[in-house]
């Protein structure tokens, strides 16, 4: 293989990834975890299990992402848009629960407006420059340092690179929307008590199968990815 062309193929392959600082790392992920998921739960079911509304229940858990907003901007000196998102949302169940109707039914599938509107949101984002999963892939497949976000703006150039994330944000917006119609949809058939039970299952189960289908497809890539750039260097 000429120079030329060894040159021409170390371009068209995917840069290697910066070495990440594993204390750094699993610290951002686990404040990402406690203010995201964990400390907006227990304060909703500490405060709702106290006699508290639901609309006040829900603003006190909104803080905790806030939290999440002005630690990650004081480290890395940029907004986190995992924290972000996670906000947006919980002020839109916020509105749903103020406003909307106060029904039974309704309160049973108020979270299915905000993932359906996640959903719509993923599929929205293909018109942008860079989906959504593009940001959420960025958030969890780095440190958040400097160095290891231009690595990852850097992939964009990649097409099979951004092939995946297009598709990963497909499959995220069409699963959400769909899981959104099938709650509302079975809110009309099923008895309350049923109804409980499919909003556990659909809340948890379509999550944990898209978590696991992200991370599978991910490395399915990155073999195919790594396996071009042997054949590319041979």
């Amino acid at each position: 293989m000429s120079e030329q062309t060894q040159a021409q193929a170390h371009a068209q392959t995917p840069a290697e990834a910066p070495a990440r600082k594993g204390g750094a790392a699993a610290l951002g992920w686990v404040l990402t975890i406690a203010f995201n998921i964990v400390a907006p739960i227990l304060t909703y079911n500490q405060l709702h299990s106290s006699g508290h509304g639901e609309a006040t229940a829900l603003l006190a858990s909104a803080a905790w992402p806030v939290v999440d907003m002005a630690v990650y901007l004081a480290w890395h000196r940029r907004i986190d848009e995992f924290a972000a998102i996670t906000l947006v949302f919980m002020a839109a169940t916020i509105v749903v629960t103020v406003a909307g109707p106060h029904s039974a039914r309704m309160l049973l599938i108020k979270d299915s407006f905000v993932t359906g509107a996640f959903g719509l949101v993923c599929l929205a984002s293909l018109a942008a420059p860079r989906p959504l999963m593009f940001y959420f892939g960025r958030k969890f497949a780095t440190d958040g340092t400097a160095e290891a976000v231009a690595w990852w703006n850097g992939l964009w150039r990649y097409e099979g690179f951004r092939q995946v994330q297009r598709n990963l944000t497909i499959g995220w917006g069409v699963a959400y929307v769909i899981e959104a119609l099938v709650r509302v949809g079975l809110s009309y058939v099923l008895s309350t008590s049923g109804m409980v039970t499919v909003n556990s299952v659909l809340s948890y189960g379509v999550t944990g199968v898209l978590v696991f289908w992200t991370i599978t497809y991910a490395r399915r890539s990155r073999a195919r990815a790594a396996a071009g750039v042997a054949a590319a260097r041979a």
